[in-house]
């Protein structure tokens, strides 16, 4: 029944659910990995990636790890949560459109109905006092899940001083420069572009599907999607125009309706044209749009008071799913408090549903799109040397967001200093808490 230890490669043929596809791998175990997966997914964008990396190509080998860093790579240059879209193209890769459904959706879901959850607690007794209690153990721990990601990753991609100095460049770049993120990435991918043709050695790091990806992979899987490409993963105009059609429908025939109904100044109109805005400027993930969401939320909308920010953010980050679920609560208490002749709980839990669907469908067309010919790129030198100094500038990234979670996690103030043009992050020494510290500490 197994090959490899977590994989499955035969399955019964009277069980129609558990038809493997082109991959090899049943849907029905496929279903039960992505719901496992989504469970999983606390620790923001890297902690969340090291459990995929974790299941599904040290596990369950399903994906060999040319493959994954291949996908990590072009799921970092788009907007949106890159884990999400990680899950949702390894997803579609076994299984076709219905796999990317379901992998994408599983990774939200439990986020979703924990952030609601929490939301609702917060308008009702606006203290989430007894939640922040619940989950203070929780985010220490979380930091440390976000250091292991950044030491696990590193040691797969920062292989020589080339890569390092790709890493501790974007670091700098984004901690002490605040350079945006998608300039970092572009810096990266020109920088790997012009390196691999002088000194493809030293940047060609991230291997295609060549002799060396064939000789590292024992897996049944890997094997059959590198030998016979599944159909779907092969490049159509025709399956691309359906794709564009199907879901711009999707991400615009709600904000139209919503428009007609109830006119372009109601709370459910604004905030699905505004997160709609905000799912294509969302380049780094949550932590870089925050600023923007925040200021437009509190002093245009008046949706949220100053600070609830930092809470609706601290649910995010002790829940499952993408930190960009933020949002999700913005949604809520926006329609919480200008629910107009609805009941405010139910205004809330639909402008909660309606921020979820604007900000999570451009991550599906973004990936059903651009994927099949991502996976037509595959093997190119080129291209492997562009992605692995994006995928080394990416190392420095999460550093940065590591040492950012640090700082908010381990005291209860931290001032931002500008000398010349060096931003620097300075904790108040006197705020610092020692439980924190050492919860982190332990579960490193």
């Amino acid at each position: 029944m197994s090959d490899h230890e977590g994989t499955s490669v035969t399955v019964r043929a009277e069980d129609p659910q558990a038809s493997p596809g082109a991959s090899g791998v049943p849907f029905s175990e496929a279903v039960r990995v992505w719901t496992r997966v989504g469970l999983q997914s606390f620790g923001g964008p890297a902690g969340q990636i090291a459990v995929m990396h974790r299941i599904l190509v040290d596990e369950k080998r399903w994906v060999s790890e040319s493959r994954f860093l291949h996908a990590l790579n072009y799921c970092m240059l788009l907007p949106g949560p890159e884990a999400q879209q990680l899950a949702t193209y390894i997803g579609w890769l076994l299984h076709g459109y219905r796999g990317g459904l379901v992998a994408g959706v599983l990774f939200v879901l439990p986020g979703f109905a924990s952030i609601l959850a929490l939301s609702v607690l917060y308008a009702l007794f606006e203290n989430v006092g007894p939640v922040a209690a619940i989950f203070f153990g929780l985010k220490a721990a979380v930091l440390a899940v976000v250091v292991a990601a950044v030491v696990r990753l590193g040691k797969r991609v920062l292989k020589n001083a080339v890569m390092l100095s790709v890493a501790a460049a974007a670091f700098v770049a984004v901690f002490f420069l605040d350079v945006p993120f998608p300039v970092v990435v572009a810096c990266a991918a020109l920088t790997g572009l012009a390196g691999g043709r002088v000194w493809p050695e030293a940047f060609a790091v991230v291997e295609g599907h060549e002799a060396k990806d064939r000789a590292s992979s024992t897996s049944p899987v890997a094997d059959v999607l590198d030998r016979s490409p599944p159909s779907h993963t092969l490049p159509s105009s025709a399956r691309a125009l359906r794709v564009i059609v199907v879901c711009s429908l999707l991400w615009g025939a709600p904000i139209a309706i919503l428009f007609a109904t109830f006119g372009a100044e109601h709370v459910f109109t604004e905030e699905s044209v505004f997160f709609s805005k905000a799912a294509v400027v969302t380049f780094g993930g949550a932590y870089a749009v925050l600023t923007y969401i925040a200021q437009q939320a509190v002093e245009r909308y008046g949706w949220l008071r100053p600070g609830e920010m930092l809470d609706g953010l601290g649910m995010a980050e002790t829940t499952p799913g993408p930190l960009i679920m933020v949002v999700q609560f913005v949604g809520f208490m926006g329609a919480y408090r200008n629910p107009g002749p609805l009941d405010p709980m139910v205004a809330g839990v639909l402008g909660s549903v309606l921020t979820t669907w604007v900000t999570f469908v451009p991550c599906f067309l973004w990936i059903f799109l651009g994927a099949p010919f991502i996976e037509k790129l595959r093997g190119q030198r080129w291209l492997n040397a562009a992605l692995s100094a994006i995928t080394a500038a990416v190392v420095g990234v999460v550093l940065n967001l590591a040492l950012w979670f640090a700082l908010h996690t381990w005291f209860g103030e931290v001032d931002e200093r500008h000398v010349g043009p060096l931003r620097l992050l300075v904790p108040a020494v006197a705020t610092v808490d020692p439980a924190a510290i050492a919860l982190s500490a332990g579960a490193f």
